[in-house]
């Protein structure tokens, strides 16, 4: 996966009931757009994520 500061990442939830996470990439850590990104989701918290099989990517979404 790549991606850009900006994009907006969705995190899929995994069981029945669970809801997607929403957030937007503030930095991206890796060479040429690769993982791990600093991630703030839409409730304010920010982590450091190398994304697996339940992220999605949308380019250039994201605000400052």
């Amino acid at each position: 996966m790549e991606a850009t500061q900006g994009d907006r990442i969705i995190v899929r939830g995994r069981t029945v009931g669970s809801s997607d996470r929403h957030g937007v990439i503030v930095e991206v850590r890796g060479q040429e757009g690769h993982p791990p990104y600093l991630v703030r989701f839409d409730d304010g918290h920010e982590t450091v994520m190398y994304p697996g099989g339940d992220f999605a990517v949308e380019r250039g979404h994201g605000g400052q």
